[in-house]
């Protein structure tokens, strides 16, 4: 499918971005181990958490879909069941690494796949640890890559220091870590978003944290509860640069989740002279939420790398749309692992942003931006990957000429009504 984006005057309005992708799938896999019924308001309905909701319910959990929730139904971690067929994980990596958490620590056998896309990307960094706690796995290229064939169960607890700041290995290692005996403690060299420990603590289970050290008891007694999914901070991204680089634009996004270890894009956009405001902070369901509007704003080029990386790795296509309309020079370094994801977005933004004007230099962990030219409209190939069909769009709003997105359904993964919103906004 093809999407073609014309610039627009301004933006105006407000947007309810849907519920974090993060949370969502979390919550649905520990509804899944929790005794009882487990409600989820604001899931977010779209094809990579629908992959984690198809994955629960072939383990044998009831989960009920309703309109702007889900109801998950189970008898606890002891009562998953082994699937009758090879499950499925489409194109999501959180859905395959969490899984394969929890599939090594229980006591059957089961083989677990994805798309094209998914099968090239790395699994070796899960399967190393959940090896080490007793789990037998196999995988293509010298168990590297999915398929992945897990006899599951007899796990032992173990220490592991993560070689990488990776949420989806310390999940996966923490969430084995529930079906063993005695404390499973993962120290990553950076902390990373942190979503699995604060729902593993709301629905009951001993978690302790301490700088980069993150330790759970295993065999908790898990409890179903009511979970409210705040809007996902890596979709309101999008809307937000659009508002600092569309002329005399204001959006303001209601209850997004600014958990601490996602925020560093806020951070970077107010470093850069973005006019962003928080206001009426608080807590639901164990993660922090605020209202966000953000200003047209003027911009100045600035340096992305170190520590913030983990807390920002997902908006970095969004933001190199921001540093292409700032003033000056935008270096983004020690981000490799842009290389593994949906699809090389390293790659994929000099490409797509080169051929919109901008001035961009690809390095072998980043890329160089000497910002403040205008951009010019094009063809852009998605390459698959839902963030830089966003991306290009919110460039394609400034832009001279028509931006045309080549795939531009992938954006179904993350934020299906995502072209709808955009165009609501809009003032032409």
């Amino acid at each position: 499918m093809e999407t073609r984006i014309r610039p627009v005057k301004t933006l105006h309005g407000e947007v309810r971005v849907p519920g974090d992708k993060s949370i969502s799938h979390r919550a649905v896999m520990l509804g899944a181990l929790a005794h009882g019924e487990t409600e989820i308001e604001n899931f977010l309905f779209g094809e990579d958490c629908l992959s984690t909701v198809r994955l629960a319910r072939a383990l044998g959990v009831k989960v009920i879909l309703e309109e702007g929730r889900v109801v998950v139904q189970s008898e606890g971690m002891d009562a998953l069941r082994e699937p009758e067929d090879v499950l499925d994980a489409g194109n999501s990596g959180t859905t395959m690494r969490l899984m394969a958490g929890i599939l090594a620590g229980c006591p059957f056998f089961s083989v677990i796949t994805g798309d094209a896309s998914l099968r090239r990307r790395p699994m070796g960094r899960v399967i190393k640890p959940l090896a080490a706690m007793g789990a037998r796995i196999t995988g293509r290229c010298g168990n590297s890559c999915a398929p992945l064939a897990i006899r599951g169960g007899g796990l032992r607890a173990i220490e592991y220091a993560s070689p990488v700041a990776s949420a989806q290995v310390k999940s996966a290692v923490l969430l084995a870590g529930l079906f063993c005996e005695g404390r499973t403690v993962v120290i990553e060299p950076t902390r990373s978003r942190d979503h699995t420990e604060r729902l593993l603590r709301h629905l009951g289970a001993r978690v302790e944290t301490e700088g980069e050290r993150v330790a759970v008891w295993g065999r908790p007694n898990l409890r179903g509860a009511k979970i409210a999914v705040p809007g996902d901070i890596s979709s309101a991204m999008f809307f937000l640069v659009a508002g600092l680089i569309v002329p005399e634009a204001e959006v303001i996004l209601p209850g997004v989740g600014v958990n601490p270890t996602r925020t560093g894009a806020l951070d970077i956009l107010k470093q850069m002279g973005a006019d962003i405001v928080l206001t009426n902070e608080r807590e639901i369901s164990g993660e922090p939420v605020a209202d966000i509007r953000a200003r047209s704003s003027r911009l100045a080029g600035t340096e992305i790398g170190g520590d913030i990386i983990p807390y920002l790795i997902d908006e970095i296509p969004v933001l190199a749309v921001a540093a292409a309309l700032a003033e000056g020079e935008t270096v983004v370094r020690d981000a490799g692992e842009l290389r593994h994801k949906e699809t090389d977005r390293i790659a994929a933004v000099v490409d797509v942003l080169g051929k919109m004007g901008v001035n961009i230099e690809e390095r072998a962990d980043g890329f160089v931006i000497r910002g403040g030219r205008k951009l010019r409209g094009g063809v852009c190939d998605s390459r698959g990957d839902h963030r830089m069909a966003m991306a290009a769009a919110v460039a394609g709003l400034v832009a001279e000429g028509e931006t045309v997105i080549q795939g531009a359904e992938c954006v179904n993964i993350s934020y299906p009504a995502f072209f709808d919103t955009l165009s609501y906004i809009s003032v032409k």
